[in-house]
């Protein structure tokens, strides 16, 4: 088991520094709008009906492996009302 484990570390420390941030900002995002559906009480659907996508779209942006375009990121700052990003 320890070997599998220091294995596991090697490759984890061999991931590029940009790629760890590029994972961490995808996850925050998703993680944002997790809260922000929660807050105004809205499920998949009605979130997804509500900017005119489709609920299985939302299930891959809540996932955390999404690439945002800004396009959506503007979109998302209009629905909610806050910034996604500071400009």
């Amino acid at each position: 088991m320890k070997t599998a484990f220091n294995e596991y570390n090697q490759i984890v420390v061999s991931i590029p520094e940009h790629i760890n941030k590029e994972v961490e900002m995808q996850f925050a995002i998703s993680n944002r709008i997790y809260d922000l559906m929660t807050e105004k009480g809205l499920s998949k659907a009605e979130f997804a009906r509500a900017i005119g996508k489709r609920p299985c779209e939302i299930t891959k942006w809540l996932s955390g492996q999404h690439n945002f375009t800004i396009k959506t990121l503007a979109l998302l700052s209009t629905f909610f009302g806050v910034p996604f990003i500071q400009a």
